[in-house]
């Protein structure tokens, strides 16, 4: 496997908070086995208001499909690359009885091709799916090459659902924990009429108390005793499941939040039980409540401290997966997602000009070196 030029790959993912549409620029080069990201800029692009409620029909996830790709057109239009990867925005994973049916993104990939003149590559999850996979978490993919040498570490995205990556002796174990940032947004929004979408720095959390009944209630959820690989959404976890498992209960708003807090802290650090290290992106980062109750259970540590930046890493992650794709090698973890096995993932729209693919890398990779940083204890 040789050392081609970089290649400058746009990272483009709206999560399931829907807060913003999350912008990564880096250049990415092979090292033989290793895959090297020198990262280059991140950011954030605002997400319509408007496109936050739930499509009611056909109509209206053709809208949203529509409008949300040329929301992400605007989010990579200002920057110069090679390549577009977009994770889109997930607007329904269908999960039964443990297994994922399938799996839809919206943002369609033809308005970025169209207002970039890129060639922009979509849709990584479904592939999985189709192999018997869960389609998630994909950031198992990054974690996996990331921390490869580093054992009894995990990786922990806290978004609107909190996945981890543990790194094992036997291999790679991956799932989502379950809610990260989803019944407090939920909550929020619902208590402010829509005014605020979040609790910002934990405010209401911090001056709240944990109701034991209510979160006795909500750790009995089923979800929470299914082995991995598990994957869950907000189709689950939203404000008609939390109504439903408060029912009956009275209680302040500080101190609903300060319960929904402590369910994300209970259930992400069962998950990471054991683990030597825990290296922690994502918004659920920024909430000082929640990183201080995780901070008492487990070893809890930012991945900027590693030379990725917490609150780019999904959008990395979107162009290291693009970047894999482009090379025609495997983008997922079958022991993370329960796949059959390896695949190329995605589908590509092509460009401006005529669609020249580099010619296939011989071999699998086996690490992610990021510049300089090197996962390390």
């Amino acid at each position: 496997m040789g050392g081609d030029r970089a290649v400058r790959v746009i990272g483009l993912i709206s999560g399931t908070s829907m807060d913003a549409v999350d912008v990564a620029v880096g250049d990415f080069a092979l090292d033989g086995p290793t895959v090297v990201l020198e990262p280059v800029a991140h950011g954030e692009h605002p997400f319509p208001a408007d496109l936050r409620t739930p499509p009611a029909g056909a109509r209206d996830v053709c809208a949203l499909d529509t409008r949300l790709g040329q929301v992400f057109a605007e989010a990579a239009r200002p920057h110069r690359a090679d390549l577009v990867a977009s994770l889109g925005q997930t607007a329904h994973h269908w999960v039964r009885d443990g297994r994922c049916l399938g799996t839809l993104q919206v943002g369609h990939p033809a308005w970025i091709a169209e207002a970039t003149g890129l060639p922009v590559v979509a849709d990584f999850r479904v592939r999985d799916v189709a192999a018997g996979g869960q389609g998630a978490p994909l950031a198992s993919t990054l974690d996996a090459l990331w921390l490869a040498g580093l054992p009894g570490a995990v990786a922990l995205n806290l978004g609107g659902i909190a996945n981890i990556t543990r790194i094992t002796p036997g291999g790679v174990v991956a799932c989502d924990t379950g809610p990260g940032n989803a019944l407090l947004d939920a909550a929020m929004t619902a208590l402010s009429g829509g005014l605020r979408r979040q609790d910002t720095d934990g405010g209401f959390a911090a001056r709240g108390r944990v109701r034991a009944e209510l979160l006795d209630r909500l750790l009995a959820d089923p979800y929470y005793a299914l082995p991995a690989p598990k994957s869950t959404g907000k189709e689950h976890f939203d404000l008609a499941y939390l109504e439903r498992v408060s029912a009956g209960l009275t209680m302040p708003a500080e101190d609903l939040l300060a319960t929904l807090t402590e369910l994300t802290a209970r259930t992400v650090a069962d998950g990471c039980a054991g683990a030597s290290t825990v290296i922690g992106s994502g918004g659920g980062m920024r909430n000082p409540v929640l990183v201080d109750s995780l901070r008492r259970r487990v070893p809890l540590r930012r991945s900027d401290d590693l030379g990725l930046p917490a609150d780019g890493k999904e959008a990395y992650l979107a162009a290291l997966l693009g970047f894999l794709t482009w090379h025609g090698l495997p983008a997922n973890v079958p022991a993370a997602t329960g796949a059959a096995g390896p695949r190329v993932l995605g589908s590509i729209t092509p460009g401006r000009g005529p669609l020249r693919l580099p010619a296939p890398v011989g071999g699998p990779v086996t690490g992610l070196r990021i510049g300089g940083h090197r996962a390390r204890a």
